[in-house]
């Protein structure tokens, strides 16, 4: 992971190569583009600021500019939610080291988590696995049995092979770890522990550098998931993610099937069979 002002200048620089002139319907000239997407000058003109201006940004000036420029340059790159937050956090960052975020669980947030009836985790910063209840370690294989360093779905996703075979689209849900992992390091550019996790994964996973190269950013908010487990399955489950306003470095995730279908009864089953579908679950965190 580089700097603030790096990863500013290569996020700009990959948005504006994804833009084609026919996607913002500006003119195309007669002579040969050189570069994939928008020039420099044509996003400039969408924005509505100079080409010096934005230039100075794109190499990684962020000093400032004002969140008014920042949003006008974020509607002419067509960003999303997520990438604009990431934008507006990559730009505003400060040198010096982030605090550490805090791993000491509330009682009362341990009661809750058990008293949810679905899978249910508690995580942190850098896709942490703080805490969860017996269902999810009936869907996800006993975290317990892992070293705490290695209760993180980033090196779930890309270091451990049998992950592979618990997603159905593994690669889907590996492109959203990363973009999770891209949200973060703009939250907390200075964060040295999310620098060498990236750096470890980079080193061990192809897969991974490709997908940190892209810059594409997410945030945890919802979607759905097909998981394929040992003793029900394959479901289809829909997952929900909660932040915590006094503690922002948390979130609450939780997963549930629609009532009616093959997977809530699958779901069901697993949770009936209780401690022996943790067992069978194991497998999967075990294996290397």
């Amino acid at each position: 992971m580089t700097d603030p002002r790096t990863e500013l200048s290569e996020f700009l620089r990959s948005r504006r190569a994804r833009l084609s002139p026919d996607d913002v319907g500006l003119p195309r000239y007669g002579r040969t583009r050189r570069v994939p997407g928008l020039r420099r000058e044509e996003l400039a003109q969408l924005a509505g600021v100079s080409v010096a201006y934005y230039t100075r940004l794109e190499q990684g000036n962020g000093r400032n500019v004002s969140a008014e420029v920042l949003d006008s340059i974020a509607n002419a790159l067509r960003l999303n939610d997520a990438e604009r937050s990431y934008l507006h956090n990559l730009t505003h960052s400060k040198p010096g080291k982030k605090k550490a975020p805090r791993t000491h669980l509330r009682p009362a947030l341990k009661h809750l988590l058990d008293g949810v009836s679905v899978p249910a985790y508690i995580g942190g910063r850098r896709s942490d696995i703080l805490a969860w209840n017996p269902m999810a370690a009936a869907l996800f294989g006993d975290w317990g049995e892992l070293e705490p360093r290695e209760r993180n779905w980033a090196r779930l996703i890309f270091l451990r092979p049998s992950y592979q075979e618990l997603f159905v689209d593994w690669q889907s849900k590996a492109a959203d770890v990363v973009g999770f992992l891209r949200m973060d390091a703009g939250r907390c550019p200075n964060d040295p522990e999310l620098a060498a996790l990236v750096g470890e994964l980079s080193v061990k996973s192809e897969l991974f550098r490709q997908l940190w190269a892209k810059h594409d950013v997410k945030d945890k908010t919802f979607g759905v998931k097909k998981v394929r487990h040992p003793l029900v399955g394959e479901m289809s489950l829909s997952w929900e993610t909660l932040r915590m306003p006094s503690e922002p470095d948390l979130f609450f995730t939780t997963y549930h099937a629609e009532p009616g279908t093959a997977s809530a009864e699958a779901l069901q089953l697993l949770a009936s069979w209780g401690t022996d579908a943790t067992r069978a679950g194991k497998s999967v965190n075990t294996q290397a």
